[in-house]
């Protein structure tokens, strides 16, 4: 089943249950689908990694919304985008635990014999492609750098 089928079965559920903070995430994610399909190029369509791209980039932009909020001492709307996040990240993959990233970036460095600093922004290329929806990129590029460094 396509995200946006998924997400339309879910919405009708969330509004036969009247859940505002469900409903609030899943129009979000169809809005944003909706105009993906129709950029220039897409054909009509998204692809499976478009759709995680979708996601990942309301998750992120709900953190950093979140962040201001709770810097403003604005808890009414830092609750909103909270729930905002749960429900957006029911459609991610499960995200990796520091532990399981440091061991996976540090495989890829093994692999891919990176040496130091100098070589961070060819392996974030790698460690990015091959983790793409298992953690965001701001925890890959910390681990990235701090592995590098040591």
């Amino acid at each position: 089943m396509s995200l946006e089928n998924e997400v339309m079965a879910q919405m009708k559920d969330a509004m036969k249950a009247k859940d505002e903070a469900m409903l609030r995430g899943l129009r979000a994610i169809k809005a944003e689908i909706i105009k993906a399909k129709t950029d220039p190029g897409a054909n009509g369509q998204v692809t499976e990694a478009g759709e995680l791209k979708i996601l990942q980039k309301l998750v992120k932009s709900r953190k950093d919304s979140l962040d201001i909020y709770q810097k403003q001492n604005r808890p009414d709307l830092a609750t909103k985008e909270s729930e905002e996040i749960a429900v957006i990240e029911k459609f991610l993959p499960k995200q990796m635990s520091e532990a399981e990233l440091k061991e996976a970036v540090a495989a890829i460095i093994a692999e891919t014999g990176s040496a130091g600093p100098q070589d961070m922004g060819k392996l974030m290329g790698i460690v990015s492609k091959q983790l793409a929806g298992k953690a965001d990129g701001k925890t890959i590029a910390t681990v990235v750098k701090e592995l590098l460094t040591q």
